[in-house]
């Protein structure tokens, strides 16, 4: 109890966007522009070229994701992840569960998301991972930067931010 005043204060779990956003027009592509990447035993990120998310919405409301990049060089060894998306938050479509190892589930919450839904940022409740996405592999000057911004002020450590090498 003696020490309890000394700790760093903790930052409160993120929440998703607290608006609706329409599912079916989310799906579709993503590029994976930068990200705090996921390095464990099941997957590794850390070293990703040409990263691309791909959502698709199932009949049964279940999201088919396809996650592809190649490691360590654009002509590096081509990898795939297929987790299982589950639409958690049906109010507004921006909390959901990723299964990439049943009966294990990941939250995946949507923090970003511009009008157009050509931008958007995810991320995991903690912050320890992050994902800045966009319809296409590059950005206009600035765009990537006000992303990178804006990962920061919903409290992100920017330290592991990494920029994904798109080239197409």
């Amino acid at each position: 109890m003696l020490f309890a005043g000394c700790a760093a204060p903790r930052k409160p779990p993120l929440q998703s966007l607290d608006r609706e956003i329409d599912l079916t027009r989310f799906m579709g592509r993503w590029y994976v522009l930068g990200h705090i990447p996921i390095d464990n035993f099941l997957a590794s990120e850390a070293n990703a070229y040409n990263a691309v998310e791909e959502y698709e919405l199932a009949d049964d409301g279940t999201i088919s994701t396809t996650f592809t990049f190649r490691e360590g060089g654009f002509d590096g060894p081509a990898k795939k992840m297929e987790p299982t998306g589950f639409v958690h938050d049906e109010r507004t479509n921006t909390e959901w569960r990723m299964q990439f190892l049943w009966p294990f589930q990941s939250a995946y919450l949507i923090l970003y998301l511009d009008e157009n839904y050509e931008k958007t940022i995810v991320g995991v409740p903690d912050r320890s991972h992050a994902w800045i996405m966009a319809r296409t592999p590059e950005l206009p000057d600035g765009k990537y930067e006000r992303l990178v911004n804006e990962l920061q002020r919903l409290g992100f450590d920017l330290t592991g931010l990494r920029e994904v090498p798109q080239r197409w």
